[in-house]
Order: C-alpha cells, then structure tokens, then sequence
C-alpha cells in the first residue's frame, strides 16, 4: 500500500511537469502557425482591428496586430480607446513579424491549466482506485499468508510444550507448504524419540522396582531424584522426589558415603544400621556429578544365621540329655554286672531315650523335607471323622491313664476336608498328642467347621494353658513354653512347627488361641478348592 501511494504521488507530480510542458510545447507551435496565418492576411487596405476580429474569432484565440511603432492597432477582445489596453490576465502569445507590424495570437493561461488539473484529477483517481485495490489484494495477500504462518507459528508452540499430538493442517506449495511438512516431520520425529524415551524409562523403572536391592540417585545438590520402592522400604522414607539427603535417616555410615560419593569418592561394602535393620550399601559416583547407592538388607541373612546356630545349639541341647542317658546306662551295663531287674530298668530307659531321639530325627527329616520343597501335597477329599479316630488312637493309652476324654466334634458341611490324607493325619495327631500331654484330668477335642468358605480343623484342650506372651512363637522350631516340663513330658519341640508347614503347604493357614488356666485352642484352616467348569 506505501509503495503503490508514493507511486501515484510520483506519477502525479511527473505527469504534471510533463502534461504541462507538452501542452505549451503544442499551444505555441499552434500559435506560431496561427500567427503566421494572420500576418498572412494583413495587407494593405485591410482594417486592422476587424481583421483582429475576424480572425480570434475564427482561431478562438486573441489576435493583436501591432504597428511597427508599438501601437496596438487590432484586438480581438478590445476596441477603440482600448486598444492600447493588453489585459491583466496570464497569457500564452507566439508572433509573426511582417511590413506592417507584428502579429500576436494568444490564449489564456487558464485554458490549458484547466487540461492540466483535469489530467492531475484524473491521475489521481486511477491512483485511488488503484490504492484501493492495492488495499484489497495486500488484506487477501496478507489472509492467506498470515493464516499459515500463524498456525505453523501455534503448531510448533504447542510441540515446544510437550503436546505431541498436534500437526499442521497446511498442504500448500511453496516455501510455506515446506515448512509444514519440516514442521510435521519434526513432530513425528520428537513423538518416537519420547516414546522410545518413556519406553526406555518405564523399562528402567520397572527393572529398579524389581530389584531386591534398594536403589538411589543422588544429585550434584544432594537431591534424592530416584529411589526404588525396596530402598523407601528399607530407608523407612515416603517423601516425594526430589527431596533433600538430608531427610534420610540420620545413620553415619549412610551420610557418609552419599557426601563420598557426592564428592566423587566410591564406598564399597560398608555396613549400617537403619530401621532395625542390617544394610550393606554401596555407593558410586556418576560423570557429570551426582551419585547412585545401592542397599541390599542383611538381616533375613543375619536372621538365617541366627536360626542356624539356635537350630544347631537347640538340636544338640535336645540330643545331648538322651545320648547322656544311653550312655550312661550303656556304659553301666557295659562295666558291671547290675541284677536282672536293674538291667532291664536300664534297658527300658535307653530304649525310651532312643526312642526319643528317634523322633527327633523323624521330626527333623520332615520338616526338612517340607522346607525344602521335595514334599508336595497330593490333596483329595479326606473324611475328617475318620482322620480324627485315627489320630487319638495312638495317644488314647496316655489320655486314659491321665484322666484326659479324647472325642471328635464334626460340624455341619465340614464332614470332608481338601487335605493331603497322611498330612492331616499327621497334623491331627500331633495336635492331639501336644494337647494330652499338656491337659490333666480333662478334655481333648477335635472339631470340624465350615467358615466362610472353608473348612477349620482343630484340636482344643482343657488344659494348663499359655502365657500370651508366648502364643505367637509356639510354632517356631524347639520353641517350649515351659521347657524343663516339655522334656519331662516327652515334647521334641518340634510338632507345631510340622503342624505349621504342613497346612501352609496347602496354601492355609494355622493359629493359636490360650488363656492359662482354661486351655488352648490350635486351629487348622484350610481352603476349599476352586469349582471349574466341565
């Protein structure tokens, strides 16, 4: 629009001098011929001043005829006394020199001035109309690039924000069109590279979380930017990252490495104490600053050994008293030469003693097959009535002789149970065996019932009873409430943990419930198969 306005004001103005100049050029030839013509007709005997009339009226033009001594003695738009009058008025004049004077034919000023402003006016129009249009075409122009440019312009504002999804709509020719294929290429391009990235990075997550190690990332600022599930289990931690190292537990060992390492110093093998529990850590510094620790827990291995020396320690204390026994009464019979009746009391109490250790082995076998996965249960419908008979025939002596009433309880729709035959039988005997050893002059009972689904079995006794401190650690292995009266009784400490293995193998569960003084209750719960269609 600027550009096509100073045009229209530069052919103006050039048009103008140009329009101006031609048309004096044309006017005084026209004149010099007029005036020529006229001298022509000024003869002798020829009234001056109707030939002036004569002729401007023809020519349209002003005629003066001038005598050689400068007197004016013929005008066209004068007469008489105004002869000698030329006017006041602009005037463009060519002459023609003859015997009897001079010949002037002019015209006004005015009347080619008024062709010259006509042709301005003109000019100037066509420039408007031209301006306008002008205005038009740029707004059309400037529509239809514009409106590309500023979606392109959107486009790539909303990629620069993460928003993956958008492409421009533009399918044009020309630099516009290939810029919109650049930018949708570019597009495509950032969209596989960041779901390769999250890919890469969900990868990474999930391998960190599964990890049976704990795993941190530090920053050169002492930031927690990651950390794995195992390591906020460990650390005992919840805070969102990143968060400062310094809202880890507040451990020597564990600042220490992580300022090492920080510092670019790695630390190996170190061990701490964080939580109640036992971790080695190592910690390592990456390139470009920063630091990666790992903790792997100790303590179920801390524990394991615990369990092996108390189990070796516990084995040997249960072993040592009946090998004392047969060794002493060996050695006894071996050296002297006791009378009938002390050698056979002699010979029953080794017999009792290895029979003792006898089952200490049996018991010590099957856990360890149970524990190490070798025994698998082969379960089917078992009766409960007749696993119960079978497992209070062999304690019914011992309860008949301690005043104990040994019955069977099998409630409604808990008649069959899910088990493996010889499993059950074994945990109900040794339920029932452990209960009328510990019950005087009462009552021992197994029982059957539907809950929820499954089926319970148990053996409840009225017997002495145990201290609720103790209930939750009656499973474990050699564990005794009263140990001295345990081994009076005959106990190998091992039963309830058989007891315990057993049903868990069975994917069930085992639980205790005793009040001293009134009896306790050990109950076996296990699941009811699932139906599957035919």
């Amino acid at each position: 629009m600027l550009v096509v306005g100073v045009l229209v004001v530069v052919i103006v103005v050039l048009v103008d001098r140009q329009l101006r100049a031609r048309l004096i050029e044309q006017l005084t030839q026209t004149l010099s011929h007029e005036a020529a013509f006229v001298a022509a007709q000024w003869n002798a005997g020829v009234d001056a001043d109707s030939l002036a009339d004569v002729a401007g009226r023809a020519l349209a033009s002003r005629v003066t005829l001038i005598a050689p001594d400068g007197r004016v003695v013929g005008d066209t738009d004068y007469g008489g006394a105004a002869l000698v009058s030329t006017g006041d008025a602009i005037e463009l004049y060519a002459e023609s020199n003859t015997a009897r004077g001079v010949v002037r034919v002019s015209m006004p000023a005015e009347r080619f001035e008024s062709t010259v402003r006509a042709s301005r006016l003109n000019i100037a129009a066509g420039g408007l109309i031209a301006l306008v249009a002008a205005m038009v075409l740029a707004a059309l122009f400037a529509r239809a690039v514009s409106r590309p440019v500023v979606e392109l312009r959107d486009v790539a504002r909303r990629i620069a924000a993460g928003d993956l999804s958008r492409r421009p709509s533009l399918t044009a020719p020309g630099e516009v069109g290939e810029l919109a294929i650049a930018i949708h290429q570019v597009a495509d391009q950032l969209a596989a590279r960041q779901e390769a990235h999250r890919a890469e990075r969900g990868l990474f997550s999930e391998l960190a979380e599964s990890l049976n190690e704990g795993a941190l990332q530090v920053d050169a600022r002492q930031q927690i930017i990651r950390i794995n599930e195992t390591a906020r289990r460990l650390l005992g931690t919840r805070e969102p990252v990143p968060f400062s190292v310094e809202l880890l537990p507040r451990d020597r060992t564990l600042r220490a490495a992580v300022a090492d390492a920080v510092a670019g110093r790695q630390t190996d093998g170190a061990e701490c104490e964080v939580q109640d529990r036992t971790l080695r850590l190592t910690a390592r510094p990456l390139e470009g600053g920063g630091a990666v620790v790992a903790l792997f827990d100790l303590t179920p291995l801390r524990k394991a050994d615990a369990v092996r020396r108390d189990f070796v320690a516990n084995v040997s204390h249960e072993l040592r008293t009946p090998l004392t026994v047969v060794s002493g009464f060996a050695e006894t019979l071996a050296t002297d030469d006791p009378p009938d009746d002390v050698r056979r009391q002699f010979a029953a109490h080794i017999l009792s003693n290895t029979q003792r250790m006898q089952r200490i082995v049996d018991d010590l076998l099957d856990l360890s097959r149970i524990e190490s996965g070798r025994w698998i249960p082969n379960a089917s419908s078992v009766d409960v009535a007749a696993c119960a008979a079978d497992a209070i025939a062999a304690p019914a002596r011992d309860a008949t002789r301690r005043g104990v009433v040994v019955s069977v309880d099998v409630g409604p729709e808990a008649g069959v149970v899910w088990a493996d035959p010889t499993a059950l039988r074994q945990v109900l005997g040794n339920l029932v065996e452990n209960a009328v050893r510990h019950t005087a002059e009462g009552t021992v009972t197994v029982f059957s019932r539907n809950v929820e689904g499954a089926v319970e079995v148990g053996v409840r006794d009225t017997g002495s009873g145990i201290p609720s401190e103790h209930v939750f650690r009656i499973f474990e292995r050699f564990y005794r409430v009263d140990d001295g009266r345990a081994r009076d009784v005959g106990g190998t400490g091992l039963g309830l943990s058989i007891v315990r293995h057993f049903v868990e193998a069975h994917g069930g569960t085992v639980r205790a419930e005793s009040e001293l003084g009134v009896g306790t209750t050990i109950t076996a719960r296990f699941p009811v198969p699932a139906v599957t269609g035919p």
